[in-house]
């Protein structure tokens, strides 16, 4: 305990005391000691406190904007789909609308959502990943709330908030309400990275914030809200249900995977820095089972790379960059935890490709980055230092903003 204080007095016999019972009721036994249990306080996801947002959900037409990872956690470690939930509750809902990768969360990267019906619930399906981003007015027709649960990983090209705008345009012209259920933010820790230029804004980034906003999806609503984000001159009727017992330090451990190729936590705290190759002929992992925790390339110099493997076809990535090739390149599934976004990788890859006209796709990699200044840096030799240190006014100007829409510490 940590209350090691020299006093001389009877309270301090009796603090003693009283510290003593408490190590002893929380002992755990090992098989060389016994040691005092630390007493953590668990994270409440906003979904589970059904007292907050039943109420509200009462004798309306719902439609729920949600994925695999829309679920209600029970005592017992199991998870219970947040539309289960709602049904069992009695809740009306009308329709669920699918973001990227769908509802079961199991279609590839890019790949086109369809319109169905769920085969567990028998619910329309409305896919929001196609040639339809943004739900219409048709759509919208009799809905009274629309609810939003996604679990979002905190970076920019991640198109779940892309989705979350669209949603919020669609309403705020309809007039109807929007619930969101607020979940931690793997990547809240920080900020930093490219901040999105406006001429170069797209699905993968609608609005000018860096890479990595560290911003819970609530707090990103209420900011899109009130800085006029949306494209009409309308605000979101919007209600956020917070978390409990969290703050932008608090580690947490995903249950679900909120993408196919996101499989861990090491994958969605390198996806900041990774997913740039996105926007390159590099693979970073795709094909593996260490998705976006290494890259290579058979065009990369094998002289200078000792890690190798090769990409095949699996579980959410159907025809992986390099398919099939041997791939160069380096292995990072043990690196520190991240607090920031570098470049240093994409320029070690760069600056030993032997082809280097064919290494960016660079429509793709302008819109990851946000711009086309980090193409140019790499190309012309800027050293990563220089490279990073040249975000950091956006990054300051940003955080400025940024503070006014915290909720949590």
């Amino acid at each position: 305990m940590p209350f090691l204080f020299r006093f001389k007095s009877t309270v301090l016999c009796l603090s003693m005391v009283l510290i003593a019972c408490g190590q002893e009721k929380n002992k755990v036994k090992t098989n060389t000691q016994t040691v005092a249990a630390p007493i953590a306080t668990e994270i409440v996801v906003a979904a589970n406190r059904t007292d907050r947002y039943l109420p509200l959900l009462k004798n309306k037409n719902i439609a729920v904007v949600a994925n695999q990872t829309s679920v209600v956690f029970k005592p017992n470690k199991t998870t219970v789909h947040l539309v289960d939930t709602l049904i069992s509750s009695g809740i009306k809902i009308s329709k669920v609308f699918a973001p990227e990768h769908g509802f079961r969360g199991n279609v590839d990267a890019g790949e086109m959502v369809k319109n169905g019906i769920d085969d567990k619930t028998g619910l329309p399906l409305i896919s929001l990943y196609g040639k339809n981003k943004k739900p219409t007015k048709e759509q919208l027709v009799n809905i009274d709330l629309v609810l939003f649960d996604i679990q979002d990983v905190g970076v920019r090209f991640y198109t779940y908030i892309a989705t979350l705008q669209l949603v919020m345009e669609a309403c705020a012209d309809t007039n109807i309400p929007v619930l969101v259920l607020d979940r931690p933010n793997p990547n809240a820790h920080y900020v930093d990275g490219p901040t999105m230029e406006a001429e170069h804004t797209s699905f993968l980034g609608m609005t000018q914030i860096p890479l990595v906003y560290g911003m819970t999806i609530g707090e990103y609503a209420n900011m899109i809200n009130e800085e006029g984000w949306l494209s009409s001159s309308k605000k979101a009727d919007l209600t956020i249900v917070k978390l409990e017992n969290y703050t932008h330090d608090t580690p947490y451990d995903l249950a679900i995977r909120p993408s196919p190729n996101l499989p861990n936590d090491t994958a969605i705290n390198l996806y900041p820095s990774l997913g740039l190759f996105e926007g390159t002929t590099v693979n970073a992992g795709r094909g593996t089972e260490a998705q976006f925790q290494r890259f290579g390339a058979s065009f990369l110099d094998s002289t200078k790379f000792f890690f190798k493997y090769t990409p095949a076809p699996n579980f959410g990535s159907k025809n992986p960059k390099e398919n099939g090739k041997l791939c160069y390149g380096m292995d990072l599934s043990n690196i520190p935890k991240m607090n920031r976004v570098t470049i240093k990788w994409i320029k070690t890859a760069y600056d030993n490709a032997l082809n280097k006209k064919a290494f960016f796709m660079t429509n793709s990699f302008t819109k990851h980055a946000g711009n086309t200044t980090l193409q140019q840096q790499i190309i012309d030799g800027i050293s990563a230092e220089e490279i990073e240190a040249s975000w950091q006014p956006d990054v300051r100007a940003f955080k400025a903003i940024r503070n006014k829409y915290l909720i949590y510490d």
